[in-house]
């Protein structure tokens, strides 16, 4: 990808219908979508599948991108909409090509759950 060890992100992610997105920042952004595609951790975005990047920015300063993030979370739903039909309007999937092989991503495994 484009990062170096100092870049953070500010990213939203939605679930496939775009009736809920979830905005974060991580300092690897691809691994974090990989995260939410296979559902590492417990939460609201395992809760409400989202795991589809509509949206990302990249800073230098982790600070900046904090700042950035809590402005976004701040704002009413039509202008997170706005914003992310700026850049993708039609709100696909900016890291698909990122795992065509995701089991091997990251040196992580997708784990299996049996019933």
């Amino acid at each position: 990808m484009f990062q170096n060890k100092q870049s953070s992100f500010v990213y939203i992610v939605a679930n496939w219908t775009g009736k809920v997105i979830y905005i974060g920042v991580p300092s690897n952004l691809e691994k974090r979508i990989y995260e939410h595609k296979n559902k590492i951790y417990k939460g609201f975005s395992q809760k409400y599948n989202v795991d589809k990047l509509v949206y990302f920015e990249q800073f230098e300063d982790i600070e900046l991108a904090i700042m950035r993030e809590k402005e976004v979370k701040k704002w009413r739903r039509e202008k997170k909409d706005k914003l992310i039909n700026s850049l993708n309007p039609e709100w696909d999937d900016l890291s698909i090509i990122w795992y065509e092989d995701s089991s091997h991503a990251f040196g992580m495994t997708k784990v299996e759950c049996s019933e």
